[in-house]
């Protein structure tokens, strides 16, 4: 029996739209990277919700057996990872991004480490500086991959920093006992060593579109990362800068970091409010409890309100059930899982 096939249109953010054939038991991702449409994708196993994209026509259900970072409520309303995505009629979904994004492609280049600094119990800044000739274009929000030397693994992080900040390069990592990197930074890092870099990736980046609409951070552990690389993307922009809050939280206030940097962007911005969470032993001025306890009915003002989310999945999950409540568009947030990796 010849395996059926449907048609599936694509339509990006710039008005641009791809249609293309997908056999039944294939995925959209699959069939799309067939067809050389440009997407954004990285994990393929539905880990990164990269692919993220909105079913606007048609039915599309999740491959029988697969599992998501997509939650049941996010996939109520039509939200889909294409890598694991299966047509089952002619459909269309919305991407939030625009084509010529998608068709940036990810390349490899050389760094040397420039510093290593402890800024917590357990996170070091990591500060590398691009080899001669070699440069990465990437958005705030996304992320790199690095090749750990003499553990034949691959670490992703987000950089803290922007492109603007090129050719150096901020990481904050989080330390791990007997982790790779956590090992490599511990005991065996130098100046001037050599890493190799590959990126950028992800679909988790400042949207150019919503620049001038109210943002709402919420960032747990080193999810604040591609957190601050977005804020000072929006204070090197022209223009008015919109309202913004920040609710940043660890477990614990010797946990905390980049709070000096905080304060300082604060001076920068008179429109971004911070507000410093931790679960235990809170220090003047912070709030007890997790950055999606510290979210407030009057944090929403605006039905252009935009999210961005980063930190692990618990959080990013409250944060977004949270949001819906206040009156937050599903489709103006934007998550990014954000773990430690062993």
């Amino acid at each position: 029996m010849k395996e059926q096939i449907h048609q599936v249109t694509l339509n990006f953010a710039d008005g641009v739209s791809r249609s293309f054939d997908v056999a039944a038991k294939s995925t959209i991702l699959d069939a799309a990277l067939a067809a050389d449409v440009p997407l954004l994708y990285q994990c393929q196993s539905g880990s990164c919700s990269s692919c993220i994209a909105q079913l606007s026509e048609g039915d599309a259900v999740t491959r029988p057996g697969a599992s998501s970072t997509l939650l049941a409520s996010e996939y109520a309303a039509g939200q889909r990872l294409l890598c694991l995505c299966q047509a089952q009629s002619d459909c269309t979904f919305e991407l939030g991004y625009s084509s010529e994004i998608g068709s940036s492609v990810a390349k490899e280049v050389n760094a040397f480490v420039d510093s290593v600094e402890r800024i917590a119990s357990n996170v070091v800044r990591l500060t590398l500086e691009l080899a001669d000739g070699d440069w990465l274009d990437f958005r705030p929000g996304q992320f790199v991959q690095i090749q750990v030397p003499g553990f034949g693994v691959v670490r992703s992080y987000s950089p803290s920093s922007t492109q603007s900040n090129l050719p150096k390069l901020q990481l904050l990592i989080r330390l791990l006992p007997g982790g790779a990197m956590s090992s490599y930074l511990e005991e065996r890092a130098q100046a001037e060593d050599v890493l190799t870099l590959s990126g950028p990736y992800g679909a988790f980046f400042l949207r150019e579109d919503k620049r001038r609409a109210p943002h709402i951070f919420v960032a747990g552990g080193t999810g604040l990362a591609p957190i601050l690389s977005m804020i000072d993307a929006l204070y090197q922009s022209s223009g008015r800068k919109p309202p913004m809050l920040l609710n940043f939280g660890c477990a614990t206030p010797d946990a905390l970091f980049c709070l000096d940097d905080i304060e300082l962007r604060q001076q920068w911005l008179p429109s971004l409010e911070a507000r410093i969470c931790v679960d235990r032993e809170p220090e003047p001025g912070m709030h007890q409890g997790s950055p999606v306890s510290a979210l407030r009915e009057s944090d929403v003002s605006s039905a252009d309100t935009v999210a961005y989310l980063c930190g692990p999945q618990p959080m990013i999950n409250a944060a977004t059930t949270r949001l819906i409540e206040l009156g937050v568009n599903p489709a103006n947030i934007f998550s990014e899982l954000f773990v430690a990796s062993n």
